[in-house]
């Protein structure tokens, strides 16, 4: 089984800033939900544990799990150049457009690389196994496209992700 989470709250989540690659801690709020999947998740034996490194990630999966955690840079957030830090930024670009490459944004393309590359991985060293992978909305809502196949209506804002919730894979070639 895979487990897929996205990272616990931070304040910026809670102003609605976009975070992208700034790296922001998780608030009181992040912590507490961090420590309830740490609960939900005691009675799991994981056989491998991969974490974004950016703070809010990186933290949930220690709160989650004290062993090994494997830092990988394919599953961190989005690059939203210039849009980071800002608020409603929903209104300056359409962030699911491969085409809009407007201020210095990470290109969509590249972005589902990446995060293809790193499920291609998963799926031929670790098929079977039971892996938890702790991110990020963007990365979450991408990797929903890579098992289910892009959404019938279009619309990735139904495959987002809150904070600190759990995705749940079959983890079969």
């Amino acid at each position: 089984m895979i487990y897929l989470i996205r990272h616990g709250q931070t304040d910026w989540n809670a102003e609605g800033k976009n975070q992208g690659h700034t790296d922001i801690e998780l608030n009181k709020n992040g912590v507490m939900q961090a420590s309830e999947l740490a609960t939900q998740f005691k009675n799991i034996n994981l056989d491998i544990v991969f974490s974004s490194p950016l703070k809010r990630a990186s933290k949930t999966a220690e709160i989650i799990y004290n062993d090994k955690i494997i830092y990988d840079c394919r599953i961190m957030e989005r690059c939203n150049g210039e849009l980071e830090g800002q608020k409603n930024t929903n209104t300056l670009i359409d962030f699911y457009d491969p085409n809009d490459l407007r201020y210095n944004v990470e290109p969509l393309l590249l972005f589902r690389k990446r995060i293809n590359d790193f499920w291609d991985d998963v799926k031929k060293y670790y098929s079977g196994k039971d892996i938890l992978v702790v991110t990020h909305a963007g990365v979450a809502t991408y990797s929903q496209a890579y098992f289910y196949g892009e959404p019938k209506d279009g619309n990735y804002l139904n495959y987002k992700l809150g904070n600190g919730n759990v995705l749940y894979f079959e983890n079969k070639i």
